[in-house]
C-alpha cells in the first residue's frame, strides 16, 4: 500500500501567484502605464495642435497672423424692423439674418445696442468680426467686416476667444488629458527605481528654471 505524501511545493507556487496577482503597487502600475500610452495617443493631436499654435501665438509676425483684410458694405434695409418707437419691438432677429443672408457673415452675435438713433450689431469669432450700424429713421446701414487667416484663427482658437461653448469644453477636456497624461507619468516614474531619484531632480530643476526665467525676464 503506497502512502500518499503532502507535497508544500505547489500550494507555496499558488500563494506567490496570487500575491502577485493581488500586488496594488503592481497594479497601480499598469494602470498607469496603460492611461499614459493610450491617453498620450489620443491626446497626441491636441499636444501638436497646442505646441504649434503656443509658437506662433508668441510670434505672430513670423507666421502673418497679424494681417487683416476689411471690407465694408453699404445699403437699406426694412425700416420697420428699427423705426419703432418701442425698442423692445426693433427686429433683432430679421436684422441679423439680414445680414447673414446677404453678405455671408458668420460667427456670434455678441451685442446688439439700440438708441434713439441707431442700432448697432456685432458678431464676432476666431479671428473675425463684423460690426453693423444702422439708422434707425431712414434703414440705410453700414458695415463693416474684418477677417483674418488661418494663422490668427488658430491662434484664437488657441486662447478661447470668440470660438464659443463648444470649443471651450475642447479646450476643458484637452487640460483635463494633458493633466492625466502627465500625473500618470509621474506615477510610472516611482515604479522605476534606478531612474526614480535622477527624473524627480530633473523635474525640479525644470521647475526652479522656469521660476528663476519668470523671476529675471519678465518685468
Amino acid at each position: 500500500m503506497t502512502s500518499v505524501k503532502n507535497n508544500p511545493a505547489p500550494l507555496a507556487s499558488k500563494k506567490k501567484v496570487a500575491t502577485k496577482a493581488n500586488n496594488p503597487k503592481k497594479e497601480v502600475a499598469k494602470l498607469s502605464r496603460w492611461l499614459h500610452i493610450y491617453l498620450s495617443m489620443v491626446s497626441f493631436a491636441i499636444v501638436l495642435f497646442f505646441s504649434v499654435t503656443g509658437l506662433t501665438l508668441n510670434h505672430p509676425t513670423w507666421f502673418g497672423g497679424d494681417k487683416q483684410v476689411e471690407t465694408k458694405h453699404k445699403g437699406t434695409l426694412n425700416v420697420k424692423w428699427v423705426n419703432n418707437p418701442d425698442t423692445t419691438k426693433i427686429a433683432k432677429l430679421e436684422i441679423v439674418e439680414f445680414l447673414r443672408k446677404t453678405y455671408n457673415v458668420k460667427g456670434y452675435v455678441s451685442e446688439i445696442r439700440i438708441d434713439d438713433s441707431e442700432v448697432s450689431v456685432s458678431l464676432k469669432g476666431p479671428a473675425y468680426s463684423c460690426d453693423a450700424f444702422i439708422d434707425r429713421e431712414k434703414g440705410t446701414y453700414e458695415v463693416s467686416e474684418i477677417k483674418m487667416g488661418l494663422v490668427a484663427v488658430m491662434n484664437d482658437l488657441h486662447k478661447g476667444r470668440d470660438s464659443g461653448s463648444g470649443w471651450s469644453w475642447i479646450i476643458d477636456i484637452s487640460a483635463v488629458f494633458l493633466i492625466l497624461v502627465s500625473l500618470s507619468g509621474l506615477i510610472l516614474l516611482c515604479f522605476i527605481k534606478k531612474r526614480r531619484v535622477a527624473g524627480f531632480i530633473t523635474g525640479v530643476i525644470g521647475l526652479v528654471i522656469c521660476y528663476l526665467i519668470y523671476a529675471i525676464f519678465v518685468p
